[in-house]
This record gives structure tokens, C-alpha cells and sequence, in this order.
């Protein structure tokens, strides 16, 4: 059996899918608070647009772990500065690869803007979790 799916079946498929909805839920709570800060900083305070949109996915992906570390996957590694810097490096990469979905299917293909990100969001989604449930927070 791969690795990967050790892993899975050491867990329990039901707690890994019951991981994927908790972090699905925070992601949520993610999109929300950036959006917020992002709209906050923008139009209230008069920030420059991508200034306040790096606030809001910086603050947005800060709570992120902090729900994902104590609710998801109920972490007790006390290494914080290294497991935060992690998570926060395969968010990264989570919007680079989100941006680029974006570009290939809407820039590229012509498919439809909201369309395309919500294809790209699915694809990130699955990326954060599978590379957080593996790397950040391995048991």
C-alpha cells in the first residue's frame, strides 16, 4: 500500500474526512476575514488596493492555522514557529497555484472568470489540505 494511503487508513478514513470538512469550515471563515480586512483596509482606511489584499489573505491565513492547529488536527507540536512557517508556505504556494488555474482556464481557455476561480479554489482546496495533512500537521 502507498504511503499516502497508509497514512489515510492509520487515521481512519472517517476522521480524515471528517479533517476535510473542519478545514473546508475554516477556510471559510479564512475567505471571510479576508475579504473583511481586505475591504476594511481598502475602503475605510484608503490603503493601496494590493497592499490591503495582502493584509487580508495574511491575516486570513494567521487565524487559518490557529483554527486548523487546534480544531482540525489538535496539535500539541510545540515547534510553533516552524509548523506556522509551513502552513504558511503552502498557502503560498496555494495562491500561486490558484492564480495560475486562473490564468490557464479563464487568460488562456476563455472560460468563464468566476467559473475558472471557482474550478481554481476546488484545486487549491484540496492542495492546502492534503499538503497541511501531510507535512504541517503529520501525526
Amino acid at each position: 500500500m502507498p504511503p499516502i494511503l497508509s497514512q489515510i487508513m492509520a487515521d481512519g478514513y472517517f476522521q480524515f474526512l471528517l479533517k476535510f470538512l473542519k478545514f473546508s469550515v475554516v477556510g471559510f471563515s479564512g475567505l471571510l476575514i479576508d475579504f473583511s480586512v481586505t475591504w476594511i483596509t481598502k475602503e475605510k482606511f484608503g490603503f493601496n488596493k494590493y497592499l490591503a489584499n495582502s493584509l487580508g489573505f495574511s491575516i486570513a491565513a494567521s487565524t487559518n492555522y490557529i483554527l486548523n492547529r487546534t480544531w482540525t488536527f489538535h496539535s500539541k507540536d510545540p515547534q510553533l514557529v516552524v509548523q506556522y512557517t509551513k502552513f504558511y508556505i503552502i498557502s503560498l504556494i496555494g495562491l500561486a497555484l490558484n492564480n495560475l488555474v486562473l490564468y490557464l482556464l479563464h487568460g488562456k481557455m476563455n472560460l468563464n472568470f468566476y467559473a475558472s476561480k471557482l474550478i481554481a479554489i476546488l484545486i487549491v482546496t484540496a492542495w492546502n489540505f492534503l499538503a497541511n495533512y501531510f507535512y504541517t500537521f503529520q501525526s
